[in-house]
C-alpha cells in the first residue's frame, strides 16, 4: 500500500516532476513513464520503468 505521504515526497527521477498512483504503477505527470510497484516498494529506476504508449495513428 502506497501511502499519500509518500507519493507526496516521490518525484520521477528522469523529470524530477510529481507522480501519481494508477493501479500497480506510479506514474510521472510530465513524461508519462510507468514505474512499477513491487512487494509495496516503488521501484524508482529509469531502467526499470516502462514508456507511456503513443496513440495509434490511422
Amino acid at each position: 500500500m502506497i501511502t499519500k505521504e509518500l507519493l507526496d515526497i516521490l518525484a520521477c527521477p528522469l523529470c524530477k516532476t510529481d507522480v501519481r498512483l494508477e493501479g500497480d504503477r506510479i506514474v510521472c505527470t510530465k513524461c508519462g513513464r510507468q514505474y512499477p510497484i513491487r512487494d509495496d516498494i516503488p521501484v524508482m529506476l529509469i531502467d526499470e520503468a516502462e514508456l507511456p504508449e503513443e496513440p495509434k495513428r490511422n
